[in-house]
């Protein structure tokens, strides 16, 4: 994968408001290891309404995840080993994980290291669409709200 990408620009982000959180919400689930928890976290410290705030970063999250399903739908050995840069073990394992739990396993999508590999594997094995976006949705959407959660509560 690229590298983790800088604070400096995280914070960058920061600046455009909700339009950044979408930007750094989409990448995180795509191709760059994006820290998305940070913009949120500084948004909602500078008044940024936590509900909206909340629906940006999951459907911002959401779409990325819907680019690597449509890249593992059309092409997953080349998205994995030449535009994502994952290894094969990560998404033999992933794979093998969801190929066992089956799709209920994409509530998961959103956990570091291997959630990039489930929702590429649930294009490769051609999961249900709809399915995968309610999934995919609900488990980004609670993550991201036990965020905003614990930066509004302390």
């Amino acid at each position: 994968m690229v590298g983790p990408c800088p604070q400096k620009n995280l914070e960058a982000l920061t600046q455009y408001g909700l339009a950044g959180l979408f930007l750094a919400s989409f990448a995180a689930a795509t191709i760059l290891p994006m820290g998305s928890e940070v913009v949120l976290g500084v948004l909602l410290a500078n008044g940024h309404d936590p509900a909206l705030s909340v629906i940006v970063a999951t459907i911002g999250n959401v779409l990325g995840s819907v680019v690597n399903y449509l890249m593992g739908l059309w092409g997953a050995k080349f998205t994995m080993e030449k535009i994502l840069r994952i290894p094969e073990q990560e998404f033999t394992r992933a794979t093998r994980q969801f190929k066992r739990f089956g799709p209920p396993c994409l509530l998961f999508a959103w956990v570091p290291v291997i959630g990039d590999p489930l929702t590429i594997a649930a294009g490769v094995l051609r999961v249900n669409f709809p399915l995968f976006l309610i999934l995919v949705t609900m488990g980004k959407g609670l993550r991201y709200l036990a965020i905003a959660l614990a930066f509004t509560v302390w």
